[in-house]
C-alpha cells in the first residue's frame, strides 16, 4: 500500500514539480520515498526530467529496500510504479519461475512486473486484490495506468496538449498543471452537492480525470495518444460462497507487519471477524468507533463479539471536539468529500495504526446483498420504471419538503430517482443555493451496466458503478492512508463477488437483508444480529456544527459565492445557514457539506496558486 505519481512530457520539468507530488504522498507511504527520471529520450537524469515515476511506500510485504519503488524489471526497459496488494500468487509465479524469470524479492510488486513482462497487459486477469499501477514499458514506448476492479485503489490523471501526468490524489498531481489548468471544475462542484462526493471520471478540478474501476490507460509515447479500456466485466460463476470467502480472507491475513480488524458490532465486520476466529486467527486485536452517549454506539455490540470470538478489542472514543483536526481532516479527503462517517474513520485509522497496520473490514456487504434501508423503500415505486414527468414544475426551497421532494423524483426516471435516497442536497435545494438557476445536470452518475433480471440489479448496478468505489471506498482508502494504515476488504474479493453473481437471488437477497450470511456466523450464531436495526456509522453532528465548527458559519456564503465563481450565491448559503442555527436539524448534513466545500476549496485554492509553481 502506497502513494504514486508521475508524468510523461515531451519538454523537462522543473525540479520542484516533482518533489511537491512526492511530497503529497508522504502520509500515504512513510517508509520510503523514492522517484525515477529520465529525459526527452528516456535516458536516466538526476537533473530537470520530462518523465518521472514518484513513489511513497508503506511497507507490508517484504519491507527490505530491495522490495521498494519504482521497480525495474533485470534489463532496465520495463518500470513498476504501485499501489496495493495482489494476493495468492504464489501458484502464477512458479509458472513465471518455469519460465525462467527470476524472482530477487518477496513482494508482489515483482510477481506483477514479471507477470506484464511474459503475458503483457493481460496479466491483469492473473491478479486478485486491490491495485492501481502504472508500468512504463520503454521496449514498446507504451505506458499503462491500471486501476483494480472493484475500485478499491484510487487513481487520476491529467492529459493535455501531448504530456500526461498521474496520482493516488488529485493534489499530487496538481503541482504538475500549468496555472491555465488549475481551474475548479463546475461540473464538479455540482456533483458534489448533489451527491456528496464528485463521481468518477469526474474531480474538482476541470484538467483532472479519475479513473473509474476495472479500466485502464494506454498512453503511447511516440504519437502521445490516450485509449480508455474497460478490462472487466463482472461475471457469475459457481462455487461455494462461504469456502470462496475463507479463501478470501485467509489469503488477506498474509503481512510482514502487524494485523487487525475493524469490528463495529454490525453484521459485515462481524462475519469477517468470526472467519478469522474460525480460521484460527485468534491472537488478533479489533478496533471499534465508540460514540460515547449516542444510540449510534455500537461500542458494547463489537465488544460482546470481539469476546465470543476470543478477539482483544479496543473501543476508541470519538471526541465531539473536531475543531482542531478538521482542517487536517478535509485535507486527508484530498477534494470535497461530505460522507459523515468519513470522520469518524479518520480518527479510528489514527488510534489503530498505533497498534497495527493492516486490518481486515467489512466494507462492501450492503452493495453485495442490498442491505440498505433506502434500497426497498424505493422498490416500493418500481411500478413506475417507465413513467417520469419531466414537465412537472421544479419549486425552488432550502428545505427537504414532502411535494419538493416528490416533484424532483416524479421529473426523473425512477432509475435516476433512486439518486434521492442517499443525495446531498435535491434539486431544490441546489436550485435555491444557486439562486433558481436551471441545473446543470440533474445528477452526475457514471452509467451503469444495461439491464438487469430486476429492479434491485437496476440499483445493485448503479452502486457498483458509483457509490460503492467512489463514496465507499474512497473514504476506506483517504482515512487509512492518512495515517499510513492499509485496509483490506475479503467481501469485495472478485471472485467471491462473481460467485455471489452465480447465486440465485431469492437465496441472495433475503428478508431481513444479509440472512445468508448466517452460516459464516457459527461461532455467535445465537446473538441474532440480523435482528438488530441498522445503525450506520454516522457520528452525532449538532455538538460539532453547534460547538467547535460553528465559527465556521461566518463569512460562508461570501467565500463560496467567491471560490465556486457565482455558482453557489451568497445570500442564499447565508438563508440556509441561518435557518439551520435557528433550529433546522434537518439542514445538518448538508450544513457540515458546505464546510467541507469552503474548507476543500480554500485550501485547493492556495495550493492551485502557488507563486512557486
Amino acid at each position: 500500500m502506497c502513494g504514486i505519481a508521475g508524468f510523461f512530457s515531451s519538454e523537462p520539468v522543473a525540479p520542484q514539480i516533482p518533489e511537491r507530488m512526492l511530497d503529497v504522498l508522504r502520509r500515504r507511504g512513510p517508509d520510503a520515498q523514492h522517484s525515477v527520471s529520465w529525459n526527452d529520450r528516456f535516458e536516466r537524469t538526476q537533473g530537470a526530467a520530462c518523465n518521472a515515476l514518484l513513489h511513497a511506500r508503506l511497507s507490508i510485504i517484504d519491507p527490505r529496500p530491495e522490495a521498494d519503488q519504482p521497480m525495474a524489471n533485470e534489463a532496465g526497459d520495463i518500470w513498476i510504479c504501485y499501489n496495493g496488494e495482489v494476493y495468492d500468487w504464489a501458484g502464477v509465479a512458479a509458472e513465471l519461475k518455469a519460465l525462467g524469470y527470476v524472482f530477487r524479492n518477496r513482494s508482489d510488486t515483482e510477481f506483477i512486473l514479471h507477470a506484464y513482462e511474459a503475458w503483457g497487459i493481460d496479466c491483469i486477469a492473473r491478479l486478485r486484490g486491490m491495485f492501481a499501477f502504472t508500468i512504463l514499458d520503454l521496449k514498446r514506448r507504451t505506458a499503462w495506468l491500471v486501476r483494480d476492479r472493484m475500485g478499491l485503489k484510487p487513481l487520476v490523471y491529467a492529459s493535455f496538449d501531448g504530456r500526461l501526468a498521474f496520482g493516488s490524489t488529485v493534489r499530487s498531481v496538481l503541482p504538475f498543471l500549468p496555472e491555465s489548468k488549475r481551474e475548479f471544475s463546475a461540473e464538479g462542484i455540482d456533483a458534489y452537492l448533489a451527491h456528496r462526493y464528485i463521481p468518477a471520471p469526474r474531480t474538482v478540478f476541470s484538467s483532472i480525470d479519475r479513473l473509474e474501476n476495472g479500466h485502464y490507460l494506454r498512453f503511447d509515447l511516440d504519437s502521445r495518444r490516450l485509449e480508455k479500456v474497460r478490462y472487466w466485466h463482472p461475471r457469475p460463476q459457481a462455487g461455494n460462497w462461504l469456502e470462496t470467502l475463507d479463501q478470501a480472507v485467509e489469503m488477506r491475513t498474509v503481512a510482514d507487519r502487524p494485523l487487525g480488524v475493524f469490528l463495529s458490532g454490525g453484521i459485515d465486520s462481524s462475519v469477517i471477524a468470526s472467519r478469522l476466529a474460525r480460521l484460527g486467527h485468534r491472537e488478533l486485536h479489533s478496533f471499534t468507533a465508540a460514540f460515547p452517549g449516542s444510540p449510534m454506539d455500537e461500542s458494547a455490540q463489537a465488544r460482546e463479539v470481539a469476546e465470543r470470538l476470543g478477539l482483544r478489542n479496543l473501543a476508541i472514543p470519538i471526541s465531539a471536539d473536531i475543531g482542531r483536526d478538521f482542517s487536517r481532516i478535509v485535507a486527508d479527503l484530498d477534494e470535497p468529500f461530505a460522507d459523515p462517517s468519513s470522520v469518524p474513520s479518520w480518527y479510528l485509522s489514527r488510534e489503530t495504526t498505533n497498534h497495527v497496520k493492516v486490518v481486515l473490514g467489512g466494507e462492501g456487504g450492503d452493495e453485495l446483498l442490498a442491505g440498505y434501508k433506502r434500497m426497498r423503500q424505493h422498490l416500493r415505486s418500481r411500478w413506475r420504471r417507465g413513467l417520469s414527468l419531466p414537465f412537472l414544475p421544479m419549486p425552488s426551497s432550502q428545505a427537504r419538503s414532502g411535494s419538493a421532494k416528490w416533484v424532483a423524483e416524479m421529473r426523473m426516471s425512477w432509475k435516476e430517482a433512486y439518486s434521492l435516497r442517499f443525495s446531498g442536497f435535491g434539486p431544490q435545494q441546489r436550485r435555491f443555493l444557486s439562486g433558481g438557476k436551471p441545473l446543470q445536470q440533474m445528477l452526475y452518475w457514471r452509467a451503469s451496466d444495461a439491464g438487469g433480471e430486476s429492479a434491485l440489479d437496476e440499483m445493485l448496478q448503479i452502486d457498483w458503478a458509483n457509490y460503492l468505489p467512489e463514496y465507499i471506498l474512497r473514504k476506506g482508502d483517504l482515512c487509512t492512508m492518512a495515517h499510513g494504515l492499509e485496509l483490506r476488504a475479503p467481501l469485495l474479493d472478485h471472485v467471491f463477488f462473481q460467485t455471489l453473481l452465480g447465486m440465485p437471488q431469492e437465496t441472495r437477497f433475503t428478508n431481513p437483508p444479509k440472512r445468508m450470511l448466517a452460516p459464516a456466523l457459527d461461532a455467535i450464531s445465537d446473538m441474532d444480529l440480523f435482528a438488530r436495526k441498522k445503525r450506520g456509522f454516522n457520528p452525532p453532528l449538532r455538538p460539532w456544527l453547534r460547538g467547535a465548527l460553528s465559527a465556521r458559519f461566518d463569512g460562508l456564503g461570501e467565500r463560496l459565492e467567491s471560490m465556486t465563481d457565482g455558482l453557489l450565491l451568497g445570500p442564499a448559503v447565508t438563508e440556509m445557514a441561518e435557518a439551520y442555527k435557528s433550529g433546522e436539524e434537518s439542514l445538518a448534513e448538508g450544513m457540515l457539506q458546505l464546510l467541507i466545500l469552503d474548507e476543500s476549496l480554500l485550501q485547493l485554492d492556495g495550493l492551485r496558486t502557488d507563486a512557486g509553481h
